[in-house]
């Protein structure tokens, strides 16, 4: 009986193919272990219970139930595992809906494999991941998928946020970390990452991502 150890992935997409390629540049990192596969969506679920992994790369055009929806289920579950999506194309609605149900991050699967690694690390530790270019492009998409509506909702929510907390969150919209907030505003990091806890639980939102794609929602710098 093979020991499981390190880090446990989840690998979800309908081409074997990829799905090799993926398992192989998981394996290289000795930190890391392929946990099992699924080529659907309702597979992944199930394997998810069977498994339990730490993070799954979550393809999202898929037969049967696709990948956007399998996320939703799974964020939807007490102690989900932590997802990364993981497609072809760059940007379009339904990458911005698995980001606002909670996914951790959104990777192309061209991404080199230290990126792929560092990112299933990343995830497993908490964190969240989604690179300065296909962040632009989530932005941009954000920019044109919505109206009054949907900037009103926004705005009502983040009125929840004390000033402190408001300003950190405009940061995180903006993509900075928590060491560049803490030289920008002059405080600890400790006291950073109090904030964003606080924004995080104050919002009810799972992610760094959700709190970016809320500020954007809200159009605050046009005011």
């Amino acid at each position: 009986m093979t020991r499981d150890v390190g880090i446990r992935v989840l690998i979800v997409d309908d081409d074997p193919v990829v799905r090799f390629g993926l398992a192989m540049m998981l394996r290289a990192a000795s930190d890391l272990h392929v946990a099992g596969e699924a080529s659907t969506g309702l597979e992944a679920l199930d394997r998810v219970d069977e498994l339990h992994p730490d993070v799954v790369l979550m393809d999202v055009r898929m037969p049967g139930m696709d990948g956007l929806t399998a996320t939703e289920h799974l964020l939807s579950r007490p102690d989900p595992p932590g997802i990364i999506v993981l497609t072809t194309f760059d940007a379009d609605d339904t990458v911005l809906r698995a980001l606002r149900a909670g996914a951790a991050g959104f990777l192309l699967k061209d991404t080199p494999p230290h990126e792929l690694v560092g990112a299933v690390r990343a995830v497993a530790s908490g964190s969240h991941t989604l690179s300065a270019d296909v962040t632009r492009r989530l932005i941009d998409l954000a920019d044109t998928a919505h109206g009054r509506p949907r900037r009103a909702a926004a705005r009502e929510r983040l009125g929840v946020l004390a000033p402190r907390e408001l300003e950190v969150a405009k940061e995180v919209g903006a993509g900075l970390s928590n060491a560049q907030i803490a030289g920008r505003h002059h405080i600890s990091l400790p006291t950073v990452k109090t904030h964003v806890s606080s924004i995080l639980t104050k919002l009810g939102v799972a992610s760094r991502v959700q709190v970016a794609l809320l500020v954007q929602d809200a159009e605050l710098d046009d005011d």
